[in-house]
């Protein structure tokens, strides 16, 4: 079935061959040490390392729930009358159903399924790139696309990939993809990137964004027995980058809480804290002292001359 369709979920590996989830897990681990596929979050690919990338029909049908999830966060950083760059990808198509009901948005994106999502919003403006159509995922690329985004700035990007790590950020298995993702990385004053956990800690042949420009990372929570994906998204929040989980305990990044199953979850809950404004210093009473405090309290310091001193204040 892997071989036929490129992926292939769980849940329909288990309705085929009539038998329980967890047993299927379990031969896929075995397959997987075999060399025979590649585990993903809730399915399983073919396997080929750096280089090898699913097209859209296998992308669309893995970790849906999860895509869900992070493009229902994502789209609350988004406010009314902005205008960002959206690249391709499944999560980020997720995030693009979501902000047709943005009004005043503009929307900038080499993705033919993004475009799509948006096409009937009445109220948000989509901007096409140029480029050559490339049809495994929809988007466009090439000089055409690149030479289209000089001279853009936009509040933010929002960007998806193969694989998330802390050592070397966002990267992707083809180089005209990861040529124009950078194209839209350099137009946006923050990168806002959607990854579910399955993809952290995976590294992939081109690197497009490097971490220390990742501004933001949406993702889902990873399960408790994740060790990998739990170590890298703390290595990410060491580095800076601010982490919102969706589907954590309290909502999501707002509340400080760090995702579950993380070693060290309050680095990470600090990070997330950075969400919150912090309120300003308090300003003083006009005509106020800064050191005035009671009368008793200045009355066993100073005695009868200063509550001789508060009294006349207390005149004036």
């Amino acid at each position: 079935m892997v071989r036929a369709n490129g992926a292939v979920s769980l849940r329909e590996l288990a309705r085929v061959v009539q038998t329980s989830e967890v047993t299927v897990r379990r031969d896929v681990r075995a397959l997987e040490a075999e060399g025979l596929l590649d585990r993903r979050h809730g399915g399983a690919v073919l396997p080929g390392g750096f280089t090898r990338e699913s097209g859209f029909p296998q992308k669309s049908h893995l970790a849906t729930a999860e895509k869900t999830a992070i493009a229902d966060l994502a789209a609350g950083l988004v406010e009314e009358g902005e205008a960002i760059v959206v690249g391709a990808g499944t999560t980020t198509q997720e995030l693009a159903r979501r902000l047709a009901r943005v009004p005043g948005l503009t929307v900038v994106t080499n993705s033919l399924l993004v475009a799509q999502a948006l096409a009937h919003a009445n109220r948000v403006e989509v901007v096409m790139t140029g480029g050559t159509l490339r049809g495994s995922n929809y988007a466009l690329v090439g000089s055409g696309a690149e030479q289209s985004l000089q001279g853009l700035r936009v509040s933010k990007a929002f960007l998806s990939g193969s694989g998330l790590t802390a050592e070397r950020g966002l990267s992707t298995s083809n180089m005209l993809s990861a040529s124009v993702d950078r194209a839209l990385v350099q137009a946006a004053a923050e990168v806002v990137v959607l990854a579910d956990h399955s993809k952290l800690g995976t590294d992939t042949m081109f690197q497009t964004v490097p971490t220390d420009v990742i501004t933001r990372l949406v993702t889902d929570e990873s399960p408790v027995h994740d060790d990998r994906a739990a170590t890298e998204l703390q290595a990410l929040a060491d580095q800076g980058v601010q982490i919102a989980v969706a589907g954590a305990a309290g909502g999501g990044a707002a509340n400080g809480n760090g995702p579950s199953g993380v070693p060290g979850g309050d680095a990470v809950a600090r990070q997330q804290r950075r969400d919150v404004p912090l309120p300003g210093p308090r300003r003083q009473v006009p005509g106020a002292a800064t050191g005035l405090r009671s009368a008793t309290a200045l009355g066993e310091q100073g005695g009868g001359a200063e509550r001789a001193r508060v009294a006349d204040m207390r005149r004036r």
